[in-house]
């Protein structure tokens, strides 16, 4: 269990290193999502990779070397945060210039060392699943609906705005089944800026359909159908086979444009997705899915048409977590990096000199 207490510890400060903007100070945005999506992808497995390394001395290297990495970027991050604290990071400092550069060559080295470790645990053939853990302090892994909770959401405008426009625009021309992914770090508010897409008036004009399924850790194409099959209906399916269901999916949606939002995917198996895209692509479709692996956006062989986002808090007066600026370069996925703020988030913050 050490391995997973470890690992909890320097996600959480991977968190905060976040939002703290010390990412974006000290330029390593990339890595630092890199490494929030290995992490993500490790800990999945790593309680069945805690049990075999009972019999397995290759697995209990992997551990060891997991272990060790995990040390070295906890060691990186507490050094850029009492760095911070001490002085006033400057780009223009030649003491923060170098430090800079120390910190980007570091992060680069780690960042590589968490790609071997997570290319190696395939060959394993470790088990997925969720830890009594996860699940008490992993707020995602609760289920999800597409009611908006919060009357007021701030920092999302703009971004909302490009994400509406591409799934008006190009899933209209497009023949193709149309797949945009939203990746990003767990509580970063993924699953909010889908929400208020799905809840958009014109995304629901646009659509003839529009359906929200949580997804989480259980990947399974009949599970997803089911769920598919009684939004619309508002009736569980009482078919048994698979086979009944695709039958069923493409009566309830012959003909019909939809939007489906796939919340919370964690399957990095393509087999998987394959089956269930091959059933989806019955219809004119499109889908939005919130995922904190990149390699699950990579798997579903997403649209190009997406821009990525990078996020930067808003001023120090106004006491905002987040905004989002599009930079405009094409990439296959949006990135988040910052929570969002919400109206009851900001009864909690004070603002100097207000």
């Amino acid at each position: 269990q050490m391995a997973e207490a470890l690992l909890g510890i320097v996600t959480e400060n991977l968190r905060s290193f976040v939002q703290d903007e010390l990412a974006t100070i000290l330029g390593v945005d990339q890595q630092i999502q890199k490494l929030s999506s290995y992490l993500t992808a490790i800990r999945a497995v790593l309680e069945d990779a805690e049990k075999k390394q009972i019999t397995s001395n290759a697995v209990k290297d992997w551990l060891q070397k997991l272990t060790d990495a995990a040390y070295v970027l906890d060691d990186i991050l507490d050094e850029c945060s009492i760095h911070s604290k001490s002085s006033c990071l400057s780009r223009v400092h030649p003491k923060d210039i170098l430090f800079r550069r120390d910190v980007g060559k570091r992060m680069k080295d780690i960042t590589q060392r968490f790609h071997d470790i997570h290319e190696e645990r395939s060959m394993f053939q470790f088990s997925t699943g969720v830890t009594d853990k996860h699940a008490e302090d992993d707020d995602e892994w609760r289920q999800t609906s597409s009611v908006i909770t919060e009357p007021i959401i701030y920092g999302r405008d703009q971004d909302r705005e490009q994400i509406v426009e591409f799934l008006l625009r190009h899933a209209s021309n497009s023949q193709d089944l149309s797949i945009y992914p939203i990746v990003g770090m767990g509580g970063l508010g993924k699953t909010t800026l889908a929400k208020q897409v799905f809840n958009d008036d014109r995304v629901s004009k646009h659509f003839d359909l529009t359906i929200w399924v949580c997804v989480s850790n259980d990947f399974n194409t009949k599970i997803i159908l089911q769920s598919i099959i009684e939004c619309i209906t508002g009736q569980h399916p009482n078919l048994n086979t698979l086979e009944a269901m695709q039958k069923k999916f493409q009566e309830v949606l012959q003909s019909k444009r939809y939007l489906l939002v796939l919340d919370d995917v964690w399957n990095e198996d393509q087999r998987k997705w394959k089956e269930l895209k091959g059933v989806l692509q019955c219809a004119m479709g499109t889908i939005l899915v919130t995922t904190r692996l990149e390699q699950v956006a990579s798997i579903m062989e997403a649209c190009s048409f997406m821009f990525c986002h990078c996020c930067t808090s808003l001023s120090p007066r106004k006491r905002l977590p987040s905004v989002l600026i599009a930079r405009g370069e094409p990439t296959h996925f949006l990135t988040i990096y910052l929570p969002i703020a919400t109206s009851s988030s900001l009864s909690s913050l004070s603002c100097p000199n207000a």
